[in-house]
């Protein structure tokens, strides 16, 4: 997710460059939104793992 991420930021300065700024505000969007998913799912995990949930016992 991190990756399309990466592209849509690329996607978005490219655009910008060449004077696109309808496409680079909308690849820009797109870039902050996946961003802000992975990190809220970098938070949940790390909060799982924290609690121990899945963690095999014996």
């Amino acid at each position: 997710m991190l990756r399309l991420a990466l592209f849509f930021l690329i996607v978005s300065i490219v655009a910008g460059l060449f004077g696109f700024g309808g496409i680079s505000s909308a690849a820009a969007g797109m870039a902050k939104i996946l961003f802000f998913i992975a990190v809220i799912i970098c938070v949940v995990l790390f909060a799982l793992v924290l609690i121990g949930v899945g963690a095999v016992s014996r």
